[in-house]
């Protein structure tokens, strides 16, 4: 048997299997580490969110302070740490805030009376006309600022790409075989509708949500980037961000290495959804 090194070195199938565990597992594992971070924050650093300390305002990174200080001499890893619960508590409720009211509207428009169904569609093209963070935008302007009103912000403006692929998925397979033979075979529609055409149509349904979580994230950082999120002194990663917006010049750190996180945080998360979207997709 040949054990020629370079046979494996320049196999293409082992090279696509080892670009396939590196893409795949590297995210993975920064999500894990995300949520360890969510769950025992106090084993990542010593330091309190809020403490302040006058004699360290605006240190640049160093041991002691890992991502420096800010202009009230607050540890901001320490913040990262803390507030990294709160922010991808915001992402994820968003998430499911928006599937759920998605498959909601997106029955609605596909199985709904007919009175009710063309009113519907028309204002799904119209939210879906806007972009998701000006929708989110508007609705914080009514609702105002904190943390829960970020998140129905972020999860009420992505409802409408949740009902269109519903809808869509629904129309679809309302038109497949084993649908046109149950209601050949008399099947009442609530049991047509709940075991045959629900089931179907939601899984891709679901498989998309999966990637929304790194999406709705970013709009909730926005969000408190530009004032209209979580209230300060909250720690949260948008916030953070608006905190250095007034020291780019003197001190980047205060909003580069906050940025650094919320950028491969939605990546990984980003990533790590693409993974579970492949692994369905083969599983059906």
């Amino acid at each position: 048997m040949n054990h020629d090194p370079l046979l494996y070195e320049h196999s293409p199938a082992l090279g696509r299997r080892r670009k396939f565990s590196l893409t795949g597992s590297l995210p993975l594992a920064f999500v894990a580490l995300l949520l360890l971070v969510v769950l025992v924050p106090h084993w990542f650093t010593h330091y309190l969110p809020d403490d302040m300390d006058m004699d360290a305002i605006l240190q640049p990174p160093s041991l002691h302070h890992l991502f420096g200080t800010d202009a009230l001499g607050r540890d901001l890893y320490s913040r990262v740490v803390y507030g990294s619960a709160l922010s991808l508590s915001i992402g994820l409720g968003a998430t499911v805030l928006a599937t759920a009211g998605g498959i909601v509207l997106g029955l609605l428009t596909s199985l709904g009376p007919r009175w009710l169904r063309q009113p519907l569609v028309h204002l799904l093209d119209i939210l879906l006309a806007f972009p998701e963070l000006l929708l989110a935008l508007l609705i914080v302007a009514v609702l105002g600022r904190g943390p829960s009103n970020t998140l129905l912000a972020v999860g009420l403006s992505g409802i409408a790409s949740y009902a269109r692929l519903l809808r869509a998925q629904v129309l679809q397979v309302k038109l497949s075989g084993y649908v046109q033979q149950a209601v050949v075979l008399g099947e009442r529609r609530t049991t047509i509708v709940l075991r045959h055409i629900l089931p179907n149509a939601l899984r891709p349904l679901l498989v998309v949500a999966t990637l929304g979580v790194g999406q709705a994230l970013l709009n909730a950082s926005s969000l408190s980037f530009l004032g209209l999120g979580v209230v300060p002194p909250v720690a949260e990663w948008g916030a953070l961000l608006a905190d250095g917006r007034d020291f780019l010049d003197t001190a980047p750190w205060i909003s580069l290495l906050p940025a650094s996180v919320v950028a491969l945080s939605v990546i990984a998360l980003t990533l790590a959804g693409r993974r579970i979207q492949s692994r369905l997709t083969q599983g059906s």
